[in-house]
């Protein structure tokens, strides 16, 4: 055999231990995590628990930057202008991907198109809760006194289209109630209405509610997730209430604009999956009502699709608009 044979056998050996060689992409500078609300609710409270941990793992700081405004849309569109180099993620809503689109909320973004899924990093249920002047002290005797009441209760939400209030036109519609909607600039000043009396229901995430519910300020008297609320575990789900049909979740996900080479954005999945199966993660997100739940892009682009098509059923059966 000749040396040039015997080369060439050497370097098809030799082949697939160069390919599986070949180094992972790694960041060599810190990475940027664009928030899209403000500091404090269940999208901040996950996104830096998931940065933290996504630090230590990538060996670089993932800083967290709150970009607000126009209920989401500065901040998602901060990130999809951003280099696709590997540097920028976003943490996504159901609420950008799912209801925005068809309420023409994202009118500068295609989502879609211009952003690309990493991971699920949290799935969160919303609890039913009322004024404690409400004469209803379970779901069934809300039911009965909403019914026999239409149009007469005021529901508050974080604004119109969010999740808040598509989550309320739902169970609303499951349920056979009619309430008015009373839409806020955020949860804020919502949930402190629904305190002092001013609205008398809302439906909203228990990173933004529980502490009252603890505190006696307000009732809570269902979950939507299809398992019982661990942090609230005497409250009946909506199936438990006959209310299969309005059993829902917000969820968070970390995206990147599109565009984004293939391997960075599989080390990033990586990190989050790590990050959501790491037990102090997953305990810290518990006790604000999360849920740490990692998936694969694919898997995740299933999800969207699924959301997408039902979020827009639900808002054209409703006619729900924008001004």
């Amino acid at each position: 055999m000749n040396i040039v044979r015997r080369g060439l056998l050497a370097a098809a050996a030799l082949a697939p231990c160069a390919v599986q060689a070949q180094p992972a992409w790694q960041p060599t500078r810190p990475l940027r995590l664009i928030v899209p609300f403000a500091p404090g609710g269940s999208t901040d409270v996950g996104g830096r628990l998931i940065a933290e941990r996504m630090g230590e793992t990538l060996g670089q700081p993932v800083v967290v930057e709150n970009r607000t405004g126009a209920g989401g849309a500065v901040g998602v569109e901060a990130a999809a202008r951003s280099p696709a180099d590997g540097y920028t993620l976003l943490v996504a809503t159901n609420g950008a991907f799912t209801l925005a689109p068809h309420l023409g909320l994202m009118r500068t973004v295609d989502v879609r198109r211009e952003l690309a899924m990493a991971s699920m990093i949290f799935t969160s249920d919303v609890i039913v809760t009322v004024n404690p002047r409400v004469p209803a002290r379970n779901i069934g005797e809300f039911l009965a006194y909403a019914r026999s009441r239409p149009g007469q209760l005021s529901f508050a939400t974080s604004g119109v289209g969010s999740g808040t209030h598509i989550f309320t036109e739902l169970f609303m519609a499951v349920a056979g109630i009619e309430m008015v909607h009373v839409p806020y600039r955020g949860s804020g000043q919502a949930m402190s209405d629904l305190v002092n009396g001013t609205v008398q229901v809302m439906l909203d995430q228990p990173a933004s509610s529980i502490a009252q519910v603890r505190a006696g300020a307000i009732h809570a008297l269902a979950t939507s997730g299809a398992h019982r609320l661990a942090l609230l575990p005497d409250l009946p789900t909506f199936t438990e209430a006959g209310l299969a049909e309005a059993t829902s979740q917000s969820w968070g996900a970390i995206a990147v604009p599109a565009g984004t080479p293939p391997a960075a954005i599989e080390r990033i999945g990586a990190a989050v999956r790590e990050a959501v199966a790491h037990p102090p993660v997953v305990q810290r997100m518990a006790s604000v009502g999360l849920d740490a739940v990692g998936n694969t892009p694919t898997e995740m682009e299933q999800v969207i699709a699924r959301d997408y098509e039902r979020w827009g059923r639900l808002i054209r059966e409703r006619n729900i608009k924008v001004d």
